[in-house]
């Protein structure tokens, strides 16, 4: 009898052992999330903004690594062939998770099917901007301008396989525009020769161009959205005037494939959580951004979304070379 209970207890034992993590109390340690940019930029600071308020729900702390290089690439692939037990995560954007398989031939990952998708973080529009002096009082007459100078002049991005390398490379593409294209390492620098007048425009994420605008030292034509936003409300929107181009990044937290569904349904919630607390909203509102709400927010919603980003910015940058 006595050796049947030590059998029991044995077979319990290794079961227990080798039982996967969903079968754990997850967590029950701390969680490393993968930011694939430099500490800093626009993603570095709302995958900050929300898992620290991840790490209260969860009740284990999320440490944030920043791996960079290669447009984001490098720390995605971390990220892609990482354990999937929970304890790595990854915040990707729109240049990651949708611009790179057209920019980087090797890639080591595929965006839409080599990740356990959690949710999209947050979308904020592209606004576009010039250097102060540059001619130009209003959308319509930047865009007549460029179409008639538009290789005389520079675009300055914070790499290729940046949002602003991406967004101008479609916002060029699409109105015909030919300028030099003059990359930066980060958008930092990038935004510091705008406002010096080394390069003349730029479309970059809100958030990043927003205390400029308010200081007066770089000129704002239009926020790329259908509705104004609260952080810039004298900036006009392309859909009111009537141009055709409708652009926002966005930031995605997702998980290596494999990921099992009560860990993923656990990150959820506690994102859902931070992106709910008004806190959090409001610390949005002033970087020009959003949460995602009903179908756009979860698993279901960004797969959706990676795969119509990849059907579409793919041909534009193929079509124009893109390297």
């Amino acid at each position: 009898m006595k050796s049947i209970h030590r059998a029991t207890f044995a077979a319990l034992a290794a079961l227990a052992l080798t039982a996967g993590p969903a079968a754990a109390q997850y967590p029950n340690k701390p969680i490393t999330a993968i930011v694939p940019f430099a500490a800093g930029g626009p993603t570095d600071v709302v995958t900050r903004l929300v898992t620290e308020h991840m790490s209260r729900t969860l009740g284990q702390q999320i440490v944030v690594e920043n791996i960079g290089g290669a447009g984001g690439t490098i720390g995605m692939t971390r990220a892609a062939t990482a354990a999937p037990d929970g304890y790595t995560i990854a915040v990707g954007n729109m240049g990651t998770q949708s611009a790179a398989p057209a920019l980087y031939p090797n890639l080591k990952y595929d965006p839409a099917t080599s990740f356990t998708q959690i949710s999209v973080v947050n979308y904020t529009p592209q606004t576009i901007v010039s250097k102060k002096d540059l001619p130009p009082k209003s959308l319509k007459e930047l865009l007549d301008y460029l179409k008639a100078n538009s290789e005389k002049m520079n675009y300055g991005h914070a790499g290729v396989g940046s949002i602003s390398y991406v967004s101008g490379f479609v916002f060029n593409a699409q109105f015909g525009f030919k300028p030099a294209m003059v990359a930066y390492k980060g958008t930092g620098p990038a935004l510091n020769d705008l406002v010096g007048g080394q390069i003349d425009y730029l479309v970059d994420q809100s958030m990043n161009v927003i205390p400029q605008i308010t200081a007066g030292t770089i000129k704002a034509y239009a926020v790329a959205h259908p509705e104004r936003i609260a952080a810039l409300p004298d900036v006009p929107t392309t859909k009111e005037l009537g141009v055709d181009f409708i652009f926002s990044a966005w930031n995605a937290m997702v998980a290596p494939k494999g990921l099992p569904k009560d860990i993923q349904d656990k990150l959820l919630d506690a994102l859902s959580k931070a992106m709910d607390d008004p806190a959090l909203i409001k610390r949005y509102e002033d970087l020009g951004s959003t949460a995602p709400k009903g179908a756009d927010r979860g698993p279901e919603g960004l797969q959706k979304l990676v795969e119509a980003e990849v059907a579409r910015i793919t041909p534009v940058l193929k079509a124009a070379a893109a390297k």
